[in-house]
Formats: structure tokens, sequence, C-alpha cells
């Protein structure tokens, strides 16, 4: 955004898609189909002190949207396994796993990064199933040879916000 641009800000309120809990995009209309459009929306996410927004420059204006979601923002969409594991997010960063920061919610695995909560999307979880197993009453994952307890955690309302707090 340059400075001479006017800034036009549509409350998350007032947006007219949202995220839902599995990293669609939807509207009313149901959920987005077509790549560019979901991906352009993936890759244009941010976020401020006031939330999670998409953006872009539209007839002189840089139009930012805070949108609502379902459950976060952040996916993980790939898992890259080689000599490191790399995760590949719906905004396109990479990070790189930290098996310590794994945990469970709900049947679903989520990882956690600079305090923000990151889903594993189905497609990632079959790609990361293969490191992850039964031990004991909870799950674990091998990385490097060594094994890692992923943290079982429950999902609480608080203030119609999501927050987790751990179980074990």
């Amino acid at each position: 955004m340059t400075a001479e641009m006017k800034q036009k800000v549509i409350k998350k309120e007032d947006a007219v898609f949202w995220l839902d809990s599995s990293g669609c995009w939807r509207n009313d209309g149901g959920k987005f189909r077509k790549k560019k459009i979901i991906d352009l929306f993936h890759q244009s996410i941010a976020k401020d002190d006031d939330g999670y927004f998409v953006s872009q420059v539209r007839d002189g204006f840089w139009e930012k949207v805070y949108f609502r979601f379902e459950d976060t923002a952040l996916f993980v969409f790939a898992v890259v396994i080689n000599d490191d594991i790399v995760l590949v997010l719906n905004t396109g960063k990479q990070i790189p796993l930290n098996p310590e920061n794994l945990y469970t919610a709900h049947d679903n695995l989520y990882i956690k990064q600079e305090n923000e909560r990151i889903k594993f999307s189905e497609r990632a979880l079959m790609q990361i199933s293969s490191l992850i197993e039964e031990d004991g009453d909870h799950l674990a994952i091998t990385v490097d040879g060594e094994k890692f307890s992923i943290v079982e955690k429950t999902l609480y309302l608080d203030n119609n916000a999501l927050s987790f707090e751990t179980d074990h």
C-alpha cells in the first residue's frame, strides 16, 4: 500500500466470506471452487492487532477485509519429509516441524508456532501419519529417531473465542 492510497476496511461481521474448519473458503453460495481465487485468498492472509484479514488493491483503494474463521485461519496444507520435515501453510509460508509444539484437540492435529494455532488439513495428516503412532493412551511422533509425545488439549469457548487448555 502506498502512502497516498486510501484504505477501505471491511469488518469481519460484514465480510461475505469465511474460512471453515477444514481450511476451505466459503460464502453464502457454498465452498469456493476456483483454484486461482482460493490460492489468492490464502496467500493474502495477514494479521494485525484487529485480527486476520485479506487485502487487495481495488478501484484505487487498498481494501482490507477482516474475515471470520470456524477454527483457525492458519492450516498446514502439505508436509515435506526429507532430511528435515517442513510444513507448508495455506499462506505459502514454510516452517520447520518442531515436534514439541504438536498437540491434538477433538481428533485434530495442531501445531503452535509463534503463539499461532495452526491446524493440519486432512491431506497434511495423511502425509505425516507414517511418523505418528499410538503410545499408550496418547499419540507420539518419531523424528530423527527420537520419540515425542503429542499432548492432548481440550477446546473451550471463552467470551466467544476458542482457547485450548492442556489436559495432560
